[in-house]
This record gives C-alpha cells, structure tokens and sequence, in this order.
C-alpha cells in the first residue's frame, strides 16, 4: 500500500438481506458512512440488488456485484478475483467463509458455533464438515476475529484453536427506532389489522429448531393452566410450512384457537407488536448474542429467556431467566412476568436501562480501530 493512496476496505454484504447477519452489515456499513469519509470502502453485493446501482452512503462507498452464492465453491474464487480487480488493502469478512485465496489480510466476524454445536439440524452431514471446515479455514487466516458476546469467544475457543488475543469481542446493538414511541394511529392500524384484543406473550425471531419454538408452545400450554386463561401467544417468524412440527404441536396441546403465527414484520410494526405484549418470551437453546430480548427490553416490555449461552451475559439481570429444557419452568416464567406488578415494574425499567447500554457507533468505532490495528 503506498502511504499516499487511500485505505481502502472491502465488506462482503451479500448477506445484507438476510435475518441476523444482514442487521449486523446493516449497521456496520451505516455507522461507517458516518464516521469515516476518507477511506474507500468497497462493498461486495449480490448481482441486481438496488445497492449495486445506487449506493446511498457516500461518495467512498463502491458497490461491487460478485455473482456467487453464499456457502458456494463459486465463491472461493469470484470474492478472491473481485478483491484483486479491485486493489483491496483489507476484508472485513461478517461471517464464517473466508476464501483461502484471498489477497489481502483480512479480518472476520463469527457469530456463534451454531451449525458445530447442533450438526443435527444442518441439511445433511457433508454440511457439516464443511462448517467446521470453513471455520477452521477463517480462524486461521484471520488476523484478527470479532464475535459479539464472552459466550461466543469460549465457543470459539472450544471449537477452533487459536490464541485468545486474536479474538476480540464487540457486542451488536439494536435499532434506535425501538426507542420512539410509535405514532397511536399506527399502534390502532396494527392492532385492528392483527385483531391483537386479548392479552398476548410474544415470541420473535426464526423458528429454526435450537430456537425452542416447540418448548415454548409447551410451556404456553401450562402458563394458561395456571391462571393465565385468557393469553394468546403471538410468534413472529418464519413461513410456518417450513417446521409442519409446531402446527402439530400446537393441535397436540389443543392451543388451535390461542397461537398464532405471522411471518416476519417491519421495524415499525415489530415496535408495536412488542409494546402491546405482556410479556416477551425467548426460550432459545443457544444464541450467540439474540437481538430481540433488548428489542422487547427498548419497548418497555418484560423478559423471560434462557439461563444458558449468551442469554444472560446480554440479559443482565434484566429479565426473568429460566431453563429452555424445562417447560414447568418457562410457564412459571412467564406468569411471574405477566401477574406480579413489582416484578414487572422492575424488569421494565432494568429493561430499558439494559438496551441503552449497548450502542452501534460504539462498537463499529472498535471494529474501525481493528481495522486499523490490523494495517497498522
């Protein structure tokens, strides 16, 4: 690099549209534009996304098309050539596939172990070999890797041996708009359009397996045994046909007429959703760092997640903690969190203090340094 020439740093976004990983990238390229107007950044996009024809962070922003799908033998050679074309002094890599070729040093963000600590719920076994040797690849060319959570970093190190200073841990953050109390006409609008008129628990997030979503409907079952007769519960998340398991649950519990699943919902909408909750449960079996429990904490409404993983590192002693692999003990969770008052008033003001703590222009402030520690 001639000490005259612009840094310039390339992000692979072609999981900005994905759930979880595309909020980090979100961020990350956000906050970036407004530190940083000096060096070039160059981000690698899916070919035909609105980002590759308009950009719509500044000037230092390039979008580059690399038209190769994620977890591809395409990729390992089409991100390689797109960094060389176009003269990249470093990768920011936000996930776990580091190309060996790679041209320049790089630095990589894994987010959890997931796919090494739960193999069962990968497509096939040859997937899973792949993961763990993805993974071994990326640690190893790394200069540096960023996960977002103490638990992930012991996962890490579990999983993959490499010295512990070559690990850094920066936290996620949540969406500043989960702070703004929604306009009243729009809270009426979605609870007219939902027919959100009965008191409900909320569940947010995918409901692949490790998520918990069956114990929940379980657990669910036994909170409205114990007096809680007139609670719906209300799961946002994927397209139900992919997991038939939960609707068959649900019949086996006889809940038919109490859950109810809706798809994926905007920012705005979610923030509704969560204010009108009584009670946000997260029964997650492992999360490397899980934004929704501070989502719901931002809202002013009451916890109940997991006692395990990162669930409460990230918690803080804001929200009702519980065992996932307990159902008895999910339902006691979240009757406390709904009936008793001094409960609830506290964990919603520990709630809101919990999510102000955690900050995106902080933390892409110490990936940027790493950044430049790397180049240094």
């Amino acid at each position: 690099m001639s000490p005259n020439s612009p840094l310039r740093v390339a992000i692979d976004g072609r999981k900005l549209h994905d759930f979880g990983i595309g909020s980090y990238v979100h961020n990350l390229l956000a906050e970036l534009a407004k530190l940083d107007s000096a060096t070039e950044y160059v981000v690698l996009c899916r070919p035909g996304e609105p980002e590759a024809r308009s950009g719509g962070l500044g000037d230092n922003f390039t979008w580059v098309p690399v038209d190769a799908a994620s977890y591809s033998l395409h990729e390992q050679w089409r991100v390689p050539l797109a960094l060389a074309r176009h003269r990249v002094h470093l990768l920011h890599e936000p996930h776990y596939v580091l190309p060996p070729a790679t041209p320049c040093p790089a630095v990589v963000t894994i987010h959890d172990c997931i796919h090494l600590m739960f193999p069962q719920y990968l497509p096939h076994r040859a997937a899973y070999f792949y993961a763990r040797a993805a993974m071994w690849v990326a640690t190893q060319k790394a200069r540096r890797i960023l996960t977002v959570s103490d638990a992930s970093k012991r996962d890490i190190l579990h999983y993959v041996g490499v010295p512990e200073e070559r690990i850094s841990v920066i936290y996620n953050a949540i969406d500043e708009r989960f702070f703004v109390e929604p306009d009243q006409a729009h809270v009426q609008r979605v609870k007219e359009r939902f027919q959100l008129d009965h008191p409900f628990a909320l569940y947010v997030g995918n409901i692949k397996p490790h998520k918990n979503v069956k114990g929940l409907i379980d657990a669910f079952g036994r909170a409205r045994a114990r007096g809680l007769d007139d609670m719906k519960l209300v799961v946002i998340g994927d397209e139900l046909s992919k997991y038939p398991g939960l609707r068959q649950g649900v019949h086996r519990h006889r809940l038919d007429k109490h859950v109810r699943f809706f798809g994926f919902q905007s920012l705005e909408t979610l923030s509704v959703f969560y204010r009108l909750a009584q009670v946000f449960v997260f029964p997650s079996f492992y999360e490397g760092f899980g934004l929704p429990p501070l989502e719901a904490m931002a809202c002013g409404t009451p916890v109940v997640t997991s006692n395990v993983s990162s669930m409460p590192e990230v918690a803080g002693g804001a929200a009702v903690l519980v065992d996932p692999h307990r159902p008895d003990e999910i339902a006691e969770g979240i009757v406390r969190a709904a009936t008793d008052e001094g409960l609830r008033a506290e964990l919603i003001a520990r709630g809101r203090a919990r999510a102000r703590e955690f900050s995106w222009a902080r933390s892409v402030q110490q990936i940027r340094q790493i950044y430049k520690d790397v180049l240094a």
